[in-house]
């Protein structure tokens, strides 16, 4: 290609940096949805743009188009949304692009190659049902659907179309990511034994609504006949990574939620504490609320020799700090903080977290992000996905294994609201198991 822009030059180095070996179209194992982006397809598709339209312009719908601009083989020909405002927000950003108010009419336009769906939770499954219907390629914001039947009618769907359909879970083409889950996978923290993730933010997730009749349509996230709440929202890309790093589904999901502080009419929790467990007595600790942000945003992978802290690209050995904790006790023997000390060299490692060190999992710099923001980050891996989605359009090679991913992920997130609501432990549901998963 003679006309480049940055993130295009930034996936090829990227994949090439992953492991990808020149004229074997051979990537990572533990990143197989890579290698419909390859460099030399990228190469392939020359001056090809993919036509591209939007439902839905709301924030993360116009975060998409800035995106999309940056991206040389897309072209944003279409934008619908339902709300003016939003859809008059979207076309000062792209004044070239035709408008619509039902996205049924953007469906039937034939100069249209794919569509990203940016709207409410709610309706993510019929669209891209419609979408898929229609011939189109489809990206979808997570999570999948509101509910496991919508999930499970989805699935089948795309199992027997030849339309390429994502769904943007960034963390798959976050390039720290998949480095981190390559050392998980090679090792380097020994047997994973458990995983811990966390979100947490100090914020009501409202929105200023111009009248009352729009409260629902703009704070979407707060009722649950559109939203699954926090763990849609936020859960669904954290509960991701722990299928990723260990290549398996818990079999059982127990967990408490509550409005515990944001008591303004909202049906979703404001807190949430979620326990899925394996059938080899693993476990995910999964919790979440937005009245406190102190502990910010954590996906940790334990292992016995190690842990991985993939939200910050770092990772921490066990037996790191073992001859400096010796020193540390011998100094002490020697000014007499201690009068007698068993040797017993083992029970000399320091204990607290304090002393580990921490390990970047690549060189140079990169981007990590706070999780504050309910829009989205730089370089969180949102604009390589959406990247790998528009060479697809043109390609109209299927990603391997983001589906399959996001149906995982989305179950997982849907149990946990039902287990809480319901206030038991529940057991996966045979009817809802694809042959993807793993027990």
């Amino acid at each position: 290609m003679t006309e480049e822009k940055g993130i295009d030059v930034g996936l090829r180095q990227f994949i090439k940096n992953l492991g990808y070996v020149a004229g074997g179209a051979t990537l990572l194992a533990s990143a197989p949805w890579l290698t419909s982006c390859t460099p030399e397809k990228l190469e392939e598709i020359g001056k090809q743009k993919a036509r591209i339209g939007l439902i839905g312009s709301g924030s993360r719908g116009q975060y998409h188009i800035h995106n999309l601009l940056q991206i040389p083989h897309a072209e944003l020909v279409a934008i619908c949304d339902i709300y003016q405002p939003n859809l008059d927000a979207a076309l000062a950003l792209c004044p070239g692009a035709k408008t619509f108010s039902d996205y049924h009419k953007l469906l039937e336009d034939k100069d249209i190659d794919g569509v990203i769906i940016a709207t409410p939770l709610s309706f993510h499954a019929s669209m891209t049902l419609d979408a898929l219907a229609a011939g189109k390629h489809v990206f979808c914001e997570k999570a999948m659907a509101l509910t496991l039947d919508d999930c499970k009618r989805v699935y089948q769907e795309y199992q027997n179309t030849d339309r390429a359909l994502f769904y943007c879970m960034q963390r798959m083409y976050d390039e720290k990511y998949i480095k981190a889950m390559k050392m998980i996978q090679d090792g380097l923290i020994g047997d994973v034994v458990g995983m811990r993730c966390h979100w947490f933010r100090n914020a009501d997730w409202r929105r200023e609504v111009p009248s009352p009749e729009y409260e629902r349509m703009i704070n979407w996230r707060l009722y649950k006949e559109y939203s699954g709440g926090l763990m849609t929202e936020l859960g669904s890309h954290q509960l991701e990574v722990c299928n990723w790093a260990i290549h398996k589904m818990p079999t059982y999901i127990t967990g408490l939620g509550d409005i515990v502080f944001w008591k303004d009419s909202r049906e979703v929790y404001d807190s949430v504490s979620v326990t899925y467990g394996y059938a080899d007595g693993r476990k995910i600790t999964y919790e979440s609320l937005i009245s406190n942000k102190f502990n910010g945003m954590e996906e940790q992978i334990l292992g016995s020799m190690g842990t991985m802290d993939l939200s910050r690209g770092v990772y921490y050995l066990e037996d790191d700090n073992m001859v400096p904790g010796m020193r540390k006790l011998m100094d002490e023997i020697k000014t007499g903080v201690f009068a007698s000390i068993p040797t017993a060299g083992p029970s000399w490692r320091p204990e607290l977290r304090s002393a580990y060190v921490p390990h970047p999992v690549m060189e140079g710099g990169f981007g990590v992000t706070s999780g504050e923001s309910m829009i989205g980050a730089v370089k969180d891996g949102s604009d390589v996905i959406l990247s790998a989605f528009c060479q697809s359009c043109i390609t109209g090679e299927k990603a391997k294994d983001v589906v399959e991913e996001a149906y995982c992920s989305t179950a997982l997130c849907l149990l946990g609201n039902e287990a809480m609501d319901r206030k038991m432990v529940l057991t996966f549901p045979d009817e809802y198991k694809i042959p993807y998963m793993k027990f």
